[in-house]
């Protein structure tokens, strides 16, 4: 049976791959509270939510890096100014080891995208200057906003501050480029929000294997569109103080050997994604 080209979108990866595999793995500080409390009050401190957060530094980063080396697969890590200005020993590290240092908002609780245009200016220019003193130099080029939630400024105010991809949006399965008075800009959308360890297993409260079972779902299907000719992508996004948890870790572990057993997937950061599809397709 002849299988129809369904899908209106010609894709390729590099060296003919099927589907590229990147990690996300958010370094986050906050001001407030973090994502996990029991009796918090909105907008006020509240120390046990924060504690919850520093299980990031202290712990859980590096249980992640133990287990992306096993791997030979590198991160690009969400990190806020804040995270940086606090462990910039630990973001210097992870740029040294080749991981990819991404901005991600100044603290990970507190949106400017309805303070302005010129303090959201601000807000990525802090980042940026805390990032690249961090990193040793490595200016960031990629930037997802806290909750993913950007403003109508966001992508021109990047594009101004030399970032090349933002990944504010789950429109699609692919890498796709917008324009800018700047030139190409190019989005990273979060399509798999099933291999998220924040909407399946904290805010869900589900079992690890949840997790794992959305994850395989996704790259099964994906994989099998891959063979029919149409290349494909996964993300999975795993919070340094959540799935840096002994809890998640063998879920992780299953994920990674599972992609890797297939032919033609590779381990990639976005920012290479996000060059390989200036390069292809930003003219």
């Amino acid at each position: 049976m002849t299988t129809r080209q369904r899908f209106p979108r010609q894709w390729a990866w590099p060296d003919g791959k099927k589907v590229a595999f990147t990690i996300g793995v958010p370094f986050e500080a906050f001001e407030n509270q973090s994502q996990f409390n029991f009796v918090a009050t909105p907008g006020k401190r509240d120390a046990l939510s924060l504690s919850y957060a520093d299980y990031g530094w202290k712990s859980g980063i590096w249980r992640l890096l133990h287990l992306l080396d096993k791997h030979g697969a590198k991160a690009s890590m969400a990190t806020n100014g804040r995270a940086a200005e606090l462990h910039p020993d630990i973001v210097r590290l992870c740029a040294d080891e080749g991981h990819e240092i991404m901005g991600h908002g100044w603290v990970n609780d507190i949106y400017v995208k309805d303070a302005g245009e010129e303090i959201e200016r601000e807000e990525i220019r802090r980042c940026t200057r805390v990032l690249t003193e961090a990193t040793g130099g490595i200016a960031p080029v990629g930037w997802t906003s806290p909750g993913s939630s950007g403003s109508e400024h966001t992508i021109r105010l990047l594009k101004e501050g030399g970032y090349i991809w933002n990944g504010d949006d789950l429109s699609d399965d692919l890498p796709f480029i917008v324009s800018t008075d700047g030139g190409p800009f190019v989005m990273m959308p979060r399509q798999s929000i099933a291999t998220n360890d924040i909407t399946h297993w904290v805010f869900s409260r589900n079992s690890p294997n949840v997790m794992w079972e959305g994850f395989k779902d996704t790259f099964d299907a994906i994989y099998a569109e891959a063979q029919d000719g149409w290349p494909r992508w996964i993300d999975i996004t795993l919070h340094a103080h959540m799935a840096g948890r002994p809890t998640l870790i063998p879920v992780i572990e299953k994920m990674l050997s599972y992609a890797a057993s297939h032919e033609g997937v590779y381990f990639t950061r976005k920012r290479d994604i996000a060059e390989w599809t200036l390069a292809r397709e930003g003219a």
